[in-house]
């Protein structure tokens, strides 16, 4: 909203001195969108920044403090004194951050102390286990300290004690990832590890719509499509779940509706979901890292990943594939209208029918790859073409759209590929020249005759 205000300001002064509006039409529209305030709301936002810094900051000074004086105190007094530092810095905080809305610096401070009360929680957690001689691995640590911040971000909806519990978790389930897969230790924590997808999901999309924060939603679903497939790879597997454990993120992320368990067609949803935009887009990009990952020849011939060995200790990661899947058909269910009546040369290419086709086309090349035997050639070949189709599409949509961060993705995926294809495989030094200078002057002229074209469009939509 702040981008739009200091856009309309903007266009609204040369207005003015063109003549186009006149001075009480502009008076108008800074005293209904608060032109005044447009700067005022910059230096709040980076004054926010600075006390989020500084609480944090002052949390790590807190820690060192007690860290130094740790072994002079006695147990007692040690306990105490965590006691009242946490409730004391956590109740500072609430208190000025539930402060009226004009005392925005007080509501700041508030804010401050509660990340630092936050940072206390794990303090506190680790300091209170090496008194009592409870010893464990640190992902444990990391994990409860991330259901402690987690319940605080639902408790006063805070976008960002959601995103530091997030980072929690994720650093818990990459610490255990590492522990599991390549030193081989186990712990207690196995079940919820493995059921990660669904903690992710359980716990993080619905603070979003509590906090109505984007941000939230979007590290929600990034953590569900990272931790589905890295769940599974601890394991043998066959090529079928391999195609299920990559493509049903995708599935999932484009056919989200927060209504999905109404039986009814998406179209008449009088509330539109908010962060149905954002899941999409989402999809498209978990979708565009998969296919450049397996448009490399060498991701086909890897034994490691496509065999067929008997599945063991895989129970409670079936959890994650049905309730997952269950999710997946109810979401496309609401969009079988548009699987009926779809046209693939509507407005926008990346559509459901789109979609749909590589989806289907890319679980039939993984399944089919182990079911004929030797087929690294075809699929290398077939992948590459939907990367390609994917980055023309992306290209075409922002094109019509006037997108720039589409275009923008378009262009990195189609010369990111293009450079990936060229560097493969043996080619002469000059032809890697002569492409690198010729994708780099082709970015160039695009990107300029872009920003003209949206130049142009932007100024066709004012004057209409």
């Amino acid at each position: 909203m702040s981008k739009f205000r200091r856009q309309l300001r903007k266009e609204a002064e040369q207005w003015w001195q063109e003549g186009v509006i006149t001075v009480d039409i502009y008076e108008q529209l800074s005293e209904r969108y608060k032109f005044s305030e447009i700067e005022p709301d910059a230096q709040n936002q980076f004054v926010a920044i600075l006390l989020g810094l500084g609480g944090i900051l002052l949390g790590l000074g807190l820690i060192t403090f007690v860290a130094a004086n740790w072994q002079v105190w006695s147990r007692a007094f040690r306990v105490c004194l965590l006691m009242v530092l946490f409730v004391g810095i956590n109740a500072a905080g609430f208190y000025l951050w539930r402060r009226p809305s004009r005392q925005k610096g007080l509501q700041r401070l508030g804010h401050g102390l509660l990340l630092t009360g936050a940072l206390s929680l794990g303090a506190n957690m680790a300091l209170m286990s090496q008194m009592f001689h409870q010893s464990g691995q640190a992902y444990e640590l990391y994990f409860f300290w991330g259901i402690g911040v987690t319940l605080m971000a639902y408790s006063l909806r805070l976008t960002s004690l959601g995103v530091m519990a997030w980072g929690l978790m994720a650093i818990s389930y990459g610490s255990w990832a590492v522990s599991t897969f390549w030193l081989t230790n186990s712990s207690w924590l196995e079940f919820p590890m493995r059921m990660m997808p669904l903690i992710v999901c359980g716990l993080f999309v619905p603070l979003a719509y509590g906090c109505r924060s984007r941000v939230v939603f979007v590290l929600a679903g990034l953590g569900f499509a990272i931790a589905f497939p890295l769940a599974l790879f601890s394991y043998d597997v066959t090529n079928g779940l391999l195609a299920i454990s990559l493509l049903l993120p995708v599935a999932c992320l484009w056919s989200y509706d927060r209504d999905v368990w109404r039986f009814t067609p998406c179209s008449i949803n009088t509330r539109p979901d908010p962060f149905q935009a954002v899941s999409r887009s989402l999809a498209i990009t978990v979708l565009s890292l998969t296919l450049y990952i397996f448009s490399f020849k060498a991701t086909w011939a890897s034994p490691h990943l496509f065999q067929d060995d008997t599945l063991t200790e895989l129970s409670w990661w079936f959890v994650n594939i049905v309730v997952f899947s269950v999710f997946a058909g109810l979401g496309w269910l609401r969009l079988r209208h548009q699987l009926r009546h779809g046209n693939l040369w509507q407005e926008q290419s990346i559509n459901t029918v789109t979609i749909a086709l590589i989806l289907i086309l890319s679980t039939g090349i993984v399944i089919t790859h182990i079911s004929l035997g030797d087929i690294n050639i075809v699929a290398t070949i077939v992948v590459n073409i939907m990367l390609f189709l994917l980055a023309l599409a992306l290209l075409r949509d922002s094109l019509a759209l006037g997108v720039r961060r589409t275009f923008w993705g378009g262009m990195v995926l189609l010369v990111l590929g293009l450079l990936s294809r060229l560097f493969e495989y043996n080619t002469d030094l000059m032809l890697k020249a002569v492409v690198l200078v010729l994708c780099g002057i082709g970015i160039i002229v695009a990107g300029l005759w872009f920003e003209h074209r949206l130049k142009r469009l932007s100024a066709r939509l004012s004057q209409a």
